[in-house]
């Protein structure tokens, strides 16, 4: 049974950068692609970015391109989402999530785990 574990969210200021990591266990990490997706509060959740499973496609929502990055670590089993000049906007609980499949999709449907969430909050 894979799980994900998200870790790096916290309270930071407008402005800033943050790092959010999602470690999984099990095998075959780099033959899944993986996804990050975010709820705010009173909305529903939303895509966000996401990788195939050897970190050569990526793919974004566009209200996120140039400042979040998607990456992995297929080596430690992680990826990763780097979020720079945040927003109040971006306050959410961000989620890891995986798909049984090499390719990148931004429809959450198809992703198979997910992880417990990680919150973000930003200050004005």
């Amino acid at each position: 049974q894979v799980q994900l574990v998200e870790s790096g969210g916290g309270l930071v200021q407008a402005g800033d950068s943050l790092r959010l990591s999602c470690a999984a266990s099990g095998r075959s990490f780099s033959t899944y692609a993986m996804g990050w997706f975010r709820q705010a509060p009173g909305k529903e959740r939303e895509f966000v970015a996401t990788i195939s499973g050897s970190g050569g496609s990526t793919s974004y929502a566009d209200s996120l391109k140039g400042r979040f990055t998607i990456s992995r670590d297929n080596a430690k089993n992680t990826v990763y989402l780097q979020m720079n000049s945040l927003k109040p906007e971006d306050t959410a609980v961000y989620y890891c999530a995986m798909r049984r499949t090499y390719y990148i999709t931004k429809n959450q449907r198809d992703y198979d785990v997910w992880g417990q969430g990680t919150q973000v909050t930003v200050s004005s």
